[in-house]
C-alpha cells in the first residue's frame, strides 16, 4: 500500500511539473501554416492506441442502440465535410464519421476520432460552414486528446487505482473502478472543462480558416442559439447546455480571429449541394418516422351470441365491455 501511494504521489507531482503541452498562446499555435505539424495534444498516461480502442467500444455501442440514418447522400456528403476539415487539423488519428436521426442541435466526438452528428444540426444550420464550424470544434477535442488528459488527471488524483493501469491484465479492471467512482458523465458524452471547450473553440476556428471556411460563421451560429433561447427560454440544445456559448467565449473567439487569422478575399460559405443534401435529409427523417411501428396492443375479443356459449363451455359472459367476466350457475 505505501508503495502504491509513493507511486501516486510522484505521478501526481510529474503531473504538476509537466507543462500544459497545448496552452494556445504559442506563436507555433498561431501559425495556420504549421497545422498539423504541431503537438497540441496535452499530456495523458493513457496511450493513442489505447485512447482509441475505448473510442472504438463506445462507437460499437452507439452505433447498436442510436438510429443511424443510413442514406448514402446524405452520410457521403457530411462525411466529406468532416474529412476536409480533419485534413486541414492537428487530428493525428483516423475519423469516422456518422448521422443520427436526433432533432437536438447537436455533435459529439468519442476519444479516438469517432465522430457523430445529429439530423438536427444539419437542419438547423443556414450554411455549409455552420456545420463545419461544429464539426471543427469537435475534432479539436480529439486533437487535443482532452477526454485522454482529463481521465489522467483523475487517475492520478486518485493515485491508489494508478498500479492497476500499469498492470496490463488489469486495464477492465480499472475501467470498471473508474465507472464506480464517478468519474462524470458516461464517457461516451463526455462533459469537458470550460477551457477545454474554450481551446475546442481557439482550434476549431483554425481548422475552419484552413478548410476554406469563414470562422466568422462559427460565432454566428452562437448567435442564432443564443437569440432562439431569447425568444423561447429553455429552448438552449443539449450542445450548449453544460458549456453554453457565453458572451465571453464569443468575444474570445472573435478576437482570436482578428490577431491570428490572416485576411482572405474569399471563403467557402455554402454550395448548392447543402441545399439538397439538408432537404433531402429533411424527407428521409420524415420517412424514419413515419416507418416507425407501434407496439403491440391489446385488444378486446368481442363475443357472438352464437359463439359465446360454445367458447366458454355453457358459462357466458355480460355484455358490458368494460365489466369483467361473470361466472353464472348452470341451471
Amino acid at each position: 500500500m505505501k508503495d502504491r501511494r509513493l507511486i501516486g504521489l510522484l505521478l501526481a507531482g510529474a503531473l504538476l511539473a509537466v507543462p500544459q503541452l497545448s496552452s494556445g498562446t504559442s506563436k507555433r499555435e498561431q501559425d495556420v501554416n504549421e497545422i498539423g505539424n504541431r503537438k497540441i495534444a496535452h499530456f495523458s498516461i493513457i496511450s493513442e492506441e489505447k485512447e482509441v480502442a475505448i473510442g472504438k467500444q463506445y462507437a460499437t455501442e452507439i452505433d447498436r442502440t442510436a438510429k443511424l440514418v443510413t442514406d448514402p447522400v446524405v452520410t457521403e456528403y457530411i462525411n466529406r465535410v468532416a474529412q476536409n476539415v480533419a485534413r486541414n487539423s492537428d487530428l493525428q488519428v483516423p475519423l469516422t464519421v456518422k448521422v443520427i436521426d436526433d432533432p437536438a442541435i447537436n455533435a459529439f466526438a468519442l476519444p479516438g476520432g469517432f465522430l457523430y452528428v445529429n439530423s438536427g444540426l444539419v437542419l438547423a444550420a443556414d450554411e455549409e460552414d455552420q456545420i463545419a464550424g461544429v464539426m471543427a470544434h469537435e475534432i479539436a477535442h480529439v486533437a487535443a486528446r482532452h477526454w485522454a488528459a482529463q481521465m489522467t488527471k483523475q487517475t492520478i488524483l486518485s493515485y491508489a487505482t494508478i498500479p492497476l493501469m500499469l498492470t496490463p491484465m488489469s486495464y477492465p479492471v480499472y475501467m470498471g473502478l473508474s465507472a464506480a467512482m464517478n468519474y462524470g458523465v458516461p464517457m461516451a458524452f463526455l462533459k469537458f472543462s470550460r477551457a477545454d471547450e474554450a481551446e475546442a473553440d481557439y482550434l476549431g476556428i483554425q481548422y475552419m480558416y484552413k478548410a476554406g471556411y469563414d470562422p466568422n460563421s462559427y460565432v454566428a451560429f452562437f448567435g442564432k442559439i443564443l437569440q432562439d433561447e431569447r425568444r423561447q427560454p429553455g429552448s438552449v440544445p443539449s450542445v450548449f447546455m453544460d458549456h453554453p456559448p457565453t458572451p465571453d467565449r464569443i468575444v474570445s473567439s472573435v478576437q482570436e480571429i482578428k490577431e491570428i487569422l490572416p485576411k482572405r478575399e474569399e471563403y467557402l460559405v455554402t454550395t448548392s449541394e447543402f441545399n439538397d443534401v439538408k432537404a433531402r435529409l429533411q424527407t428521409v427523417v420524415a420517412s424514419l418516422k413515419k416507418g416507425e411501428k407501434e407496439g403491440p396492443t391489446l385488444k378486446r375479443r368481442q363475443p357472438t351470441d352464437d359463439t359465446t356459449g360454445a367458447q366458454n363451455g355453457g358459462n357466458t359472459t355480460t355484455d358490458d365491455d368494460d365489466n369483467p367476466p361473470v361466472l353464472k350457475r348452470r341451471d
